[in-house]
């Protein structure tokens, strides 16, 4: 496209979030000018929240990587793609050669699955690479719903979705989508959505330990005790059960372990969990009943459910509660999506009579869970002597150096490796331990289909963003994967073209469809003929002319605006592929960890305990080096209840050290009531103050990074994330305000 050609309005998806909202940028030559709501969109109809205006910053950050970078000790220089490629397979091969392919490991961030290229294309370099250990931001935000959708269903992304726009009742734990939008939960407007609610005569239930900005929108607030949602959940399905109140409806025929689950919770009275819970016997029982009248209730919980020490147990008893009442599967309840284009079934699943557990780790004994080992893991395996130290890393998309549990010992591990390897746009806290970057295409530098949103929304459709700039002196982002693949795992002169070749046709193998015909017909190498053989095998595709009336990307491409083919609906049994054929409700992984909650719940003696929270204008730690973002007031602030404040001498905007067995941090104090009483709050993906990171604008609000407090041994056990929240702490002043 050229310069000429780029002048005026282009329809795009922000591609930040699950809340895909549409966008007309406007564009002068090389240059946005301009960012707004795209109000035609058929998904978004004009919503946005501030990120998505900044997509132009974000493309014309003077920080941001355009050339291949090269560290020689502690100074980087720009370097041609094919040296970039040299250096990274000389280091490379000199640790296959002194250690073997056990060395090797690979870390994936959230941005990973948001590239055109990179979102289709990590299974090749994975199976390419042949990484004996693999890390990801899953075992820090979302592990434990995989792990219960793959024990309750079969499929580790079968994870049903709240039906917020046709429910009467939607209770809420541990999510707040007036910052997040929605996770795992792709809604044009979250927010929107629930006042539609509450208009029409329903209600929102919010637990959670803060009041959120959610929350103070609810009709009621649950204040609840860190840690103590699969308590608290498991006291509801006790009172459903012991009030006669348990109706499966539909899911009778599908149903396994319900007398088994009936045994269980008989130990688990609101009566019992008040205390550890924090929440009155009575509001327990009366929540229970308030799902089971409900004509229809939605059951949500997210990050602030899936980041505690019982993650798993809290993942999985959202869905019980739903499945117990009649609310999954039905519109109003909790469904699955329909999609358009389903690219996580051209993906080999993780088979559904496979145990969960894996090999456990070299260094702490801690097993893979669904293929992969714990982020705060990583570190020790790293810097811990012996056979199988990792000693070559490839992060993608990635900071984990402030996104994961025990980070100084970490930050100090990358130093150590011989051979690492980054995909990134920034020099950030990670990459800066890089030998070689690659630097990733810009977000507007390449087309966008979203692959993490859509399986999430109950609508099905589409949207079809082009590229709107060309990069510059660049090989195609897939041939960038697939390189760096190849030389993770020892593979010389790779013939790319019959790479890709080989990995399309075991997708059109999946698809049912035949190579040939697709061959034919999507003869050029690349993720756009990956997202068109999406959509022609998908439920609405035309299969390659077998269904002439079907969608293909041309239909896209000429719909700028996007196409919405009409709401979800049930899937009944073809859903579940458990070995058994049936939901399985009382799966012994869940029951075999019940154990390690009795035993919590006689240890409440914390004074203060930690939580995380989202905040609108982040995007977990990388868009900080946006001024547009992060101007204005401080907003790392550590919150704590007027209670505690007053009991531990300290006011608003003293400078307070923040404790715990992990590490030590400081943060200005924010009093509010908007917490309960024995609960602080630190926001996550801040604490830029490394000096060797290339962030000029982030470094100068550096804030502090709550994942120094977060101690790597802290794990669900039966999933393997990370603890973020319910974290014991100290907190004492120690500078007065000014």
């Amino acid at each position: 496209m050229t310069a000429a050609e780029k002048v005026g309005l282009h329809q795009r998806t922000c591609p930040l979030c699950e809340g895909m909202c549409g966008i007309d940028v406007s564009v002068e030559g090389d240059k946005v000018t301009m960012i707004r709501p795209n109000k035609a969109n058929v998904w978004s109809r004009g919503h946005i929240c501030p990120k998505g205006t900044t997509l132009g910053d974000l493309h014309h950050d003077p920080d941001r990587l355009h050339t291949p970078m090269i560290r020689e000790g502690t100074e980087w220089r720009a370097a041609s793609w094919e040296e970039a490629f040299a250096h990274a397979e000389c280091l490379a091969r000199g640790v296959r050669e002194k250690y073997g392919q056990s060395a090797f490991a690979s870390f994936g961030g959230n941005m990973s699955g948001k590239g055109f290229a990179s979102g289709r294309y990590m299974m090749l370099l994975h199976g390419l690479a042949r990484f004996a250990q693999s890390f990801s931001s899953s075992s820090v935000d979302q592990l434990p719903k995989n792990v219960s959708s793959h024990l309750l269903y079969g499929n580790m992304w079968k994870i049903p979705i709240p039906d917020v726009d046709r429910t009467d009742l939607f209770v809420m734990l541990g999510a707040n989508p007036a910052e997040s939008k929605g996770s795992i939960f792709s809604h044009r407007d979250v927010m929107g959505a629930l006042r539609d609610l509450r208009a029409r005569g329903g209600k929102l239930v919010v637990v959670d330990p803060v009041r959120t900005r959610t929350a103070a929108a609810a009709d009621q607030w649950v204040p609840l005790r860190p840690g103590s949602d699969a308590a608290f959940l498991l006291a509801i399905v006790h009172v459903l059960f012991a009030e006669d109140r348990v109706r499966l409806g539909h899911l009778a025929s599908l149903v396994a372990g319900v007398e088994t689950l009936r045994d269980v919770a008989a130990d688990f009275s609101p009566e019992r969990v008040e205390r550890f819970c924090g929440v009155e016997a009575k509001i327990i029982r009366d929540l229970a009943l308030e799902i089971a009248n409900a004509r229809a209730a939605a059951i949500y919980g997210r990050i602030g459910t899936c980041t505690q020490t019982f993650g798993t147990l809290a993942s999985w008893l959202v869905d019980v509660i739903a499945i117990l009442t009649g609310n999954l599967d039905r519109p109003g309840g909790s469904m699955w999506s329909t999609q358009v284009a389903p690219h996580l079934d051209l993906a080999p699943p993780y088979p559904s009579n496979a145990s969960v557990t894996g090999k456990p780790s070299r260094v702490r004994g801690v097993p893979a869970i669904l293929g992969q080992y714990p982020a705060s893991c990583l570190a020790e395996e790293i810097d811990t002597p012996g056979a199988g130290q990792i000693h070559a890393l490839m992060t993608l998309g990635a900071n984990p150096v402030l996104s994961v549990p025990g980070t100084a010992r970490l930050d100090a591990a990358l130093g150590q490796l011989e051979c690492m390897i980054s995909i990134d746009i920034y020099i950030n806290e990670t990459t800066r331990h890089a030998h070689v970057i690659f630097p990733s295409p810009s977000l507007l530098e390449q087309p966008h289909w979203d692959v993490w949103g859509w399986p999430w929304a109950l609508t099905s459709g589409g949207h079809y963003s082009p590229a709107l700039f060309d990069p510059v002196d660049r090989p195609p982002e897939w041939q960038v994967m697939a390189r760096v693949g190849a030389i993770m795992g020892g593979v010389d002169g790779p013939d790319l073209g019959a790479l890709d070749d080989e990995f399309f046709a075991g997708m059109c193998d999946r698809a049912g469809i035949d190579r040939k015909v697709a061959f034919d017909a999507l003869p050029v190498n690349g993720p756009e003929r990956v997202l068109d053989l999406c959509i022609r095998s998908g439920p609405f595709g035309d299969r390659f002319g077998a269904n002439p009336q079907g969608l293909k990307l041309d239909d896209f491409k000429a719909a700028p605006d996007g196409i919405l083919l009409g709401p979800a609906v049930p899937w009944g049994g073809k859903a579940i592929k458990t070995p058994s054929g049936l939901i399985e409700l009382a799966h012994p992984h869940f029951l075999a960890d019940l154990s390690r909650l009795e035993a919590a719940m006689d240890d409440t003696d914390a004074d203060l305990v930690l939580v995380s929270r989202r905040q609108l204008r982040s995007l977990n730690s990388w868009m900080h080096n946006l001024n547009t973002l992060v101007k204005g007031k401080e907003r790392c602030t550590l919150q704590i209840h007027s209670q505690d404040a007053l009991r531990l001498e300290i006011a608003s905007g003293d400078i307070c050290e923040v404790a715990s067995e992990g590490g030590t941090v400081t943060a200005p104090v924010e009093i509010t009531d908007d917490i309960m009483p024995g609960v602080v709050s630190l926001p996550h993906g801040w604490g830029h103050d490394r000096r060797d990171a290339r962030l000029g604008i982030a470094r100068l609000h550096a804030g502090t990074n709550i994942n120094e407090l977060s101690p790597a041994r802290m794990l669900d056990a039966a999933s393997g994330n990370a603890v973020l929240n319910g974290i014991p702490v100290t907190v004492r002043r120690i500078e007065a305000q000014a």
